[in-house]
């Protein structure tokens, strides 16, 4: 395969020299298998973590849950995991009381370890050196077929871990796989256990969701599973299902995010959680202004109540969190188009991202037509305080250099 890693063929080949198994496996070997190009490389092995550090002394071990090896080759980070065998007693303190695993140190074979993986398609094992592939569980049929199917009994493999329902939703957006009918039926039922996942990793697994250039058919399968209001609480529900109400905001905020992605823009969390909540923060700031509150505070008093309840479900760090909040409440400004405060506005440091929520928010709203049209024209050859330096619009000159003017020493008395 001539997209293999080299990086990580070479861990294979020095792990194996040492007498080791060990195999490129995972995601890479399925996207390699696709026709992808895989975005990291893992490698199991029947090597401990301190095995793999002798063999690699500059490795390094992490993980309590999972105990890994990470080994830097050629500014390439390649994780090196160890073969897990089956669960211990369920009593034990490596699972919680609803089935959900807290620590998986448990050493097993190559066989072993391909049955512990959650979907079949994941659990390829790939030898670089002979090119053979090893699969135990019906994982290469799945993938010529786009089937994405759980690897043992559903119910509980998602029991042991309920973030495996957002992979399954976006495995489906990711690769245009299809669950089984087993994989499938228990989903809806299931969704509930993501609140016993810690904030912190669901934040994270909303990042793999939406900002990895599939977001738009990721938001359409959360629906479809109605996974979506389990993952974000504070959305309005859609009937009596775990789907949430969304609208032309939500879906253009998707779609433009995957454009960018493909074009190597840069992409914000901030933007794209200030798209997902506004309506939740719209409708509350809507009420708390029926009751006299000026727009302005009315809007802060409702970022600050959505943000605080979302944030039970999936930790918003606070640098991304400021901004968001930040496009919300600049948007009362943009109805202030002449004066000193507008000039003010131009020359916010957030103007462009509150600008182009402003752009969207007109998708939804066609009476913002005409203000949009407004700030666009007002732009035209006013530097924007962007954060990433000055940007002018609509000139390619760069900036001005600011001259530093040598001042003349007066000559000494005599």
């Amino acid at each position: 395969m001539q997209q293999l890693c080299p990086h990580a063929t070479e861990v294979v080949r020095r792990l194996q020299e040492e007498g080791y198994e060990a195999y490129i496996v995972g995601g890479s070997v399925r996207d390699l298998l696709l026709g992808k190009v895989p975005k990291d490389y893992d490698v199991a092995t029947d090597a401990i973590p301190e095995e793999v550090k002798t063999v690699f002394p500059r490795a390094r071990l992490i993980g309590r849950r999972f105990r890994l090896a990470h080994v830097r080759m050629g500014g390439t980070l390649i994780e090196v995991a160890t073969f897990r065998g089956p669960q211990v007693n369920e009593d034990d303190d490596h699972m919680h009381q609803n089935g959900r695993i807290l620590r998986d140190n448990v050493w097993g074979s190559l066989e072993e370890d391909a049955i512990r993986r959650d979907f079949t398609i994941n659990a390829l094992f790939l030898d670089p050196i002979s090119g053979d592939i090893q699969d135990f569980v019906g994982g290469y049929r799945d993938l010529s077929e786009r089937k994405l199917r759980l690897i043992g009994d559903a119910p509980t493999r998602y029991r042991e871990d309920p973030v495996r329902l957002l992979r399954a939703a976006r495995f489906v957006a990711k690769l245009g796989v299809e669950l089984g009918e087993e994989t499938a039926k228990p989903v809806n039922e299931m969704a509930s256990l993501l609140k016993d996942i810690p904030p912190a990793r669901l934040f994270e697994e909303v990042c793999k969701l939406f900002m990895t250039g599939h977001a738009a058919r990721t938001l359409e399968a959360l629906q479809r599973f109605q996974l979506t209001r389990a993952l974000f609480p504070v959305l309005k529900a859609k009937g009596s299902s775990g789907k949430a109400q969304t609208g032309p905001l939500m879906d253009t905020a998707m779609k433009n995010t995957d454009e960018r992605i493909a074009v190597q823009k840069p992409v914000t969390p901030a933007f794209l959680l200030a798209a997902l909540l506004w309506q939740p923060v719209r409708e509350r700031a809507s009420t708390l202004e029926a009751g006299g509150m000026q727009e302005y505070l009315a809007l802060s008093q409702a970022a600050d109540e959505v943000i605080a309840k979302q944030v039970q479900r999936t930790a918003i760090p606070r640098r991304f969190s400021v901004i968001t909040r930040q496009i919300w409440t600049m948007q009362p400004r943009f109805n202030h188009t002449r004066g000193r405060r507008a000039k003010a506005l131009l020359g916010e440091r957030r103007f462009r991202a509150a600008y182009d929520f402003l752009l969207l928010r007109a998708e939804e709203d066609a009476s913002l037509k005409d203000l949009c049209d407004h700030w666009t024209e007002a732009q035209k050859g006013v530097v924007l305080n962007t954060g990433q330096g000055d940007r002018y619009k609509n000139d390619s000159r760069p900036p001005p250099r600011r001259r530093n003017r040598r001042r003349s020493t007066p000559a000494a008395k005599s």
